[in-house]
């Protein structure tokens, strides 16, 4: 009998990132599909990483919670910009960045049996580990143009056998950033069926205009029941450093650990010093990167616009949701290959965020990422002309 791989992961092919991204090699194409800056992050928190290897601190294991300079580090963070108090030394684990973060929360919260509410479209790893955990999956999407949950369905997925909702603001791919009465109207109905949030705020600090990120457990009563998972991936354009965190009350957090210690136990000593130094950079730094970032976001904007797809401003994260429609008759998957092979540019099909069910309300928009220097976007923005002809 030949060797079989276990049924939990039977089912589950290449992710679509790696997909797009061959593609786009194969192609030549300018690649906006994956969210990965082609800049790097600051010099002096590379700087930082490197020093702590020459001097010889950081090349053996570091404590498996992260190093306690880091973990002050993210402590004073979340007080100085959302006045919420945690204890850094029980109330924080680092982690292999947001990823390992949020597998290791659904794993401490969820047992057989137990149902997950995620909010679609949503980042495709959710899934695997609500699944791997024994999790049942329900879903609740997100409509376009707005990309608005309907109050009705939301309300409907809390069930007496709820444990946890796993919620993403600022959004990706959406752009999306829940509104303060968006998030009480949450915190309501899981207060109201005790239910657990794991809060997925990577892009905290990419916010646009006038929106406001607000931290899920900066909301009344909810903190006890909140395990926010956050990185420096894309703050400060360090993806592949694959430093995260998650924080919240010592009780969740220990599950957290306990799951972490089993799975990777500790991470790249050297980076964790790096990250101390970037979470020490003054506020100037966070007003740059929006600024930078707003200018990228409208550089591709007009792009796209002009070539004859409808797309509005993203709130948050580095991405903007496109729709095609007007120049293309097929469907995400089908317009993304196409527009890599003729047009020479790699965007991302949203549908595989999104359930079977579900799949049908994004069948018209793409996703595009703007972390890439202007030279990029306007080397894309020129090939994407090409579609104004289809119009």
């Amino acid at each position: 009998m030949p060797a079989r791989m276990a049924h939990r992961v039977a089912g589950l092919g290449t992710t679509i990132f790696s997909e797009i991204n061959d593609l786009a090699a194969q192609y030549k194409a300018v690649n906006l599909g994956q969210g990965r800056p082609d800049f790097d992050g600051p010099r002096v928190v590379i700087d930082a990483a490197v020093a702590a290897m020459q001097d010889g601190r950081a090349n053996q294991y570091p404590p498996g919670l992260g190093i306690a300079p880091l973990r002050q580090g993210i402590a004073a963070h979340v007080q100085d910009f959302y006045g919420l108090e945690i204890n850094s030394e029980t109330g924080v684990v680092v982690t292999s960045g947001a990823a390992e973060g949020v597998y290791a929360a659904i794993m401490a919260l969820v047992n057989p049996g137990d149902e997950v509410i995620l909010i679609e479209p949503f980042f495709d790893t959710y899934l695997p580990a609500v699944q791997w955990a024994g999790g049942v999956p329900v879903y609740v999407p997100l409509h376009p143009p707005a990309w608005t949950f309907n109050v009705d369905e939301l309300r409907a997925a809390f069930t007496e056998r709820t444990r946890a909702i796993i919620l993403n603001t600022p959004h990706n791919p959406t752009g999306r950033v829940f509104t303060r009465d968006e998030l009480a109207m949450i915190a309501a109905l899981c207060l109201e069926h005790d239910v657990m949030v794991i809060s997925d705020e990577v892009y905290e600090h990419l916010t646009y205009d006038l929106a406001k990120h607000i931290p899920m457990a900066s909301l009344p009563y909810m903190f006890e029941r909140t395990l926010t998972v956050s990185s420096a991936a894309k703050t400060f354009s360090l993806t592949g450093w694959k430093i995260g965190w998650v924080y919240g009350p010592d009780t969740l957090v220990t599950g957290v650990w306990r799951v972490h210690q089993n799975v990777t136990y500790a991470l790249n000593h050297p980076r964790q010093y790096g990250i101390t130094e970037a979470l020490n950079l003054d506020a100037e730094y966070y007003i740059d990167l929006q600024a930078m970032y707003t200018h990228k976001r409208d550089l591709l904007l007009a792009g796209l616009r002009a070539a004859g797809l409808i797309a509005d401003a993203p709130q948050g994260s580095f991405y903007v949701m496109a729709d095609f429609s007007r120049v293309f008759d097929g469907d995400d998957v089908d317009f993304t290959r196409f527009l890599i092979r003729e047009i020479g540019v790699a965007c991302i099909p949203p549908s595989t965020f999104f359930s079977d069910d579900h799949k049908h309300l994004t069948r018209s928009h793409v996703r595009f990422a703007f972390c890439k220097e202007d030279a990029v976007l306007e080397q894309a923005v020129e090939r994407l002309a090409k579609l104004s002809l289809r119009v």
